[in-house]
């Protein structure tokens, strides 16, 4: 029974240490084989690999994919004409020789993030300086970025290699600083208030223009037709009165009568007017008398 366990012991141990032994590389990663704290070997090709066991050898994967740093720095760059500007960039970068980078970088894709975006920083420091906003944005953008690669590429290939590759470099955003941006913000508010106030001065001048030139044409209108009204009042006056001679010329006695009537119904204009009348005095009381026994 001892001499089963044992057996069954050892074959577990054996089992441990060769799965200690073995390793597979993905295709997406370098392997990097580590004896006693230095590099011995770097696996390239996916697959099965065989190393010592640990302690005499370990093994570090890195990823060889097309990595990605985008910027992080909202720290303002000055321009040519000095200018305070914050610009967003990206890079594609990728690991080509594990051995440099981990000497000269460090053991995972992190270290070289973080060095390589300290070097672009600088890159683009230095060429924006160089050139005016508006380059900036639109006439010298693509060579701005050429030349920061290219920058780029002389520090991590010059001296001691970092084992990486720079593939492109790109700028994702231009923009004024934050202080820069509120200033800028303020002066078009201010310059749209004024064209609005000068609109609505311009529209209030043509406003009181327009009613002007409104209440003169009614002045003239009432006018005209106030005269108009006033002749033709007149011609139907005359035509009145001419009818009103004609027809009193043909009975003096009726057209006597009838102005008496027109008197009277003129002095009795309201319902509250009395007048005492002396009948044996007064024309119209005479008129009717002598009507009346006239008619008897």
């Amino acid at each position: 029974m001892n001499r089963v366990g044992f057996i069954a012991s050892s074959l577990l141990v054996v089992l441990a240490l060769l799965s200690s032994m073995l390793f597979v590389v993905d295709q997406r990663q370098f392997g990097v084989v580590y004896a006693l704290g230095q590099i011995k070997s770097v696996i390239t090709e996916p697959g099965l690999n065989f190393k010592l066991p640990p302690p005499f050898q370990n093994v570090r994967y890195i990823d060889k994919r097309l990595l990605t740093l985008d910027s992080t720095d909202t720290e303002p760059m000055l321009t040519a004409e000095k200018q305070r500007v914050v610009i967003d960039w990206y890079v594609r970068w990728r690991i080509t020789n594990p051995s440099e980078y981990i000497r000269n970088v460090g053991l995972d894709e992190n270290a070289g993030a973080m060095q390589l975006n300290r070097v672009v920083r600088n890159a683009f420091q230095e060429e924006v300086n160089k050139r005016t906003v508006r380059e900036l944005l639109s006439t010298k953008r693509e060579t701005l970025m050429a030349d920061v690669k290219e920058e780029v590429l002389k520090a991590v290939s010059g001296g001691k290699a970092w084992g990486m590759d720079v593939v492109d470099v790109r700028i994702t955003r231009v923009d004024y600083a934050e202080t820069i941006t509120e200033s800028v913000y303020r002066r078009m508010e201010a310059e749209r208030k004024r064209v609005a106030n000068e609109l609505r001065s311009t529209g209030a001048a043509e406003g009181e223009k327009i009613r002007a030139e409104a209440d003169r044409q009614r002045e003239i209108t009432i006018a005209n037709a106030y005269r108009d009204a006033q002749i033709i009042k007149g011609e139907g006056d005359a035509q009145a009165a001419r009818i009103y001679a004609e027809s009193f010329g043909q009975d003096a006695q009726f057209a006597k009568f009838y102005r008496s009537l027109e008197a009277y119904k003129a002095s009795f204009a309201s319902k509250n007017d009395v007048m005492l009348v002396d009948p044996a005095s007064s024309d119209f009381f005479k008129t009717y008398r002598s009507s009346g026994s006239g008619s008897n």
